[in-house]
């Protein structure tokens, strides 16, 4: 026997007062996260806010001192972009079980969201942020910066 109408309309929107308040909380935790990350040269640790947005760079160890401008813009931009990538997947994260589909009722199949158009490609790529510093190769970036020679 199916459950009737009423009954069925009353979990939906039961879920549904549940599920705005979800997103409520995340809006709520979302607008006060921040990221930062060191480059990886650690001479430069680079903030981003909730938007991200870049809220704070750091010179660490006066090691800019022995740094041209293009080494330490390079650093600079490897701190924030790898900042604003991790405030990026923190999104995505927070707002997973909001695509997801209803688990009790059927007809609430959660939506769509396409990462990739929103915060672009890397976003989607697997986070290996923590194999890359220690495997011991040199950036792209940096390659081109000794190819480039200075002005």
């Amino acid at each position: 026997m199916t459950e009737p109408l009423e009954k069925r309309l009353e979990k939906a929107m039961a879920e549904l007062q549940a599920a705005q308040e979800a997103v409520a909380r995340t809006e709520r935790e979302l607008r006060q996260a921040s990221f930062a990350v060191l480059s990886s040269d650690r001479a430069v640790r680079a903030t981003v806010g909730p938007q991200g947005e870049l809220s704070g760079i750091e010179f660490l160890e006066n090691k800019y001192r022995d740094m041209s401008p293009q080494e330490l813009a390079a650093s600079v931009l490897e701190a924030a972009n790898a900042a604003r990538l991790k405030m990026n997947r923190h999104v995505m994260k927070a707002m997973a079980p909001f695509t997801e589909p209803s688990s009790g009722i059927p007809e609430l199949k959660g939506f769509e969201l396409d990462w990739e158009r929103i915060f672009g490609p890397e976003v989607l790529r697997d986070d290996d942020e923590d194999t890359s510093r220690d495997s011991g190769t040199t950036p792209a970036w940096r390659d081109a910066l000794g190819e480039d020679g200075e002005d």
